[in-house]
């Protein structure tokens, strides 16, 4: 995209792989990408070729087999891939989260068993927070897992389940113990492990694909428990984890938040490079529409709003490589990105006209992706609350 969206300070090691991957988004991912889409066909080769390329492990620790990258890397690449198709990038970002739960809070026994073969692709994973009845009020969650001996027994009914079906293990938040003094203490993550594909196996039903206006292509699905027996060893954490899941997971959401900024940037990113294009290439009484002042201010506003994302994007990111809490800073990233990614994406559509709104260009796809930006991984409104609470925290004023 020329001078936008660029990142100082990269490693030799970053440049390499971020180049690597934008060959592979304009080889391999924009040229198929709508067909795919409309046809809401799963990408096989594709993913095959992200398999190859070591996307499925690329912040994996290398003891593990992955490539030991940072969260800056990892978002920048999705930043790429969502450049391309924003439903390939769905098809890591799951499983990328359950790969950091494990590392930061898995048994070693966990991280042994789980990670080698999610680095390789060989096993995918889901994030299962939301449920029919609520979304971004988790306190709420109804799913429970009760005691049986030395097991557990879960019921329940999880919703919007990204790489459902072809998830060989889901990181899936339950209550555990209404008697726990604080409503977040009484929630723990399970690790479940399950076959790939839809059907029942082993009281864990998948019963299909949710039909969705976009980000088509990847399965989003329900995830049906009926007395599903687990051991305490498939807890997060193993039995030290049981009552953290609460915290556990918003630590992943962070990070998913940060993902989720990425996956916005790059839909703008393609949005205005469309725009900037087809501005030079349709003509109106008798200029390209690209020297009408209307359009080229446009133009300059989507660029504007670009940049600030990313930057704001890339700050996020570093934060929490540094070993910082950055629950704001993400928050902050993923409202502005995925705002902007809807404004953005708009206004290429209006500077196509009525081409737009034809399946036959690319900007009717992007049109339709943008919308999930704005409620993945929370609302714009749940991160208003989350940075404002902060703010009126660090800015307290003495009573």
């Amino acid at each position: 995209m020329g001078r936008v969206a660029q990142t100082d300070g990269l490693t030799d090691t970053q440049a390499d792989i971020l180049a690597a991957v934008r060959t592979f988004v304009d080889k391999e991912i924009l040229p198929y990408a709508n067909d795919l889409e409309h046809k809401d066909e799963f990408p096989e080769a594709i993913v095959a070729a992200m398999k190859e390329m070591g996307l499925f492990g690329i912040t994996i620790p290398e003891q593990y087999g992955g490539l030991g990258e940072s969260l800056l890397t990892y978002a920048l690449v999705v930043e790429e891939i969502a450049r391309g198709w924003m439903s390939v990038s769905g098809v890591i970002n799951t499983h990328f989260i359950v790969a950091y739960l494990i590392l930061q809070h898995g048994t070693e026994e966990q991280r042994a068993r789980l990670l080698p073969k999610m680095a390789t692709g060989e096993i995918r994973g889901a994030f299962s927070m939301s449920e029919p009845g609520c979304g971004s009020d988790v306190a709420a969650i109804t799913t429970r897992a009760d005691r049986d001996g030395d097991d557990y027994l879960l019921t329940g009914t999880k919703m919007w389940l990204t790489n459902g079906a072809r998830a060989g293990v889901v990181a899936t938040l339950v209550k555990t113990d209404e008697g726990a003094d604080s409503v977040y203490r009484n929630m723990t993550t399970f690790l479940l492990e399950k076959e790939p594909g839809f059907g029942t196996h082993g009281g864990i039903t998948i019963p299909g694909k949710l039909d969705k206006l976009g980000y088509k292509g990847v399965e989003t699905t329900e995830m049906i428990l009926d007395n599903h027996r687990v051991s305490e060893a498939s807890v997060l954490g193993g039995p030290a984890g049981a009552g953290q899941g609460f915290y556990q997971m918003m630590d992943g959401v962070e990070v998913g938040r940060v993902n989720v900024a990425a996956r916005a940037c790059g839909i703008m990113i393609r949005a205005l490079e469309l725009a900037i294009a087809y501005s030079q290439q349709r003509r109106t009484f008798g200029h390209r529409i690209a020297d009408h002042q209307a359009i080229a201010f446009r133009l300059a506003d989507m660029a504007t709003k670009v940049e600030a994302g990313h930057l704001m994007m890339v700050h996020a990111a570093r934060k929490k490589d540094g070993g910082q809490r950055n629950d704001v800073e993400a928050g902050m990233a993923k409202y502005l990105a995925s705002e902007y990614c809807h404004e953005v994406t708009t206004e290429s559509f209006r500077i196509h006209g009525g081409y737009g709104y034809s399946k036959e260009y690319e900007i009717e796809r992007l049109y339709r992706e943008a919308p999930f930006m704005l409620i993945g991984e929370g609302t714009s409104e749940v991160q208003k609350l989350i940075i404002s609470r902060a703010l009126l925290n660090e800015y307290r004023l003495p009573r």
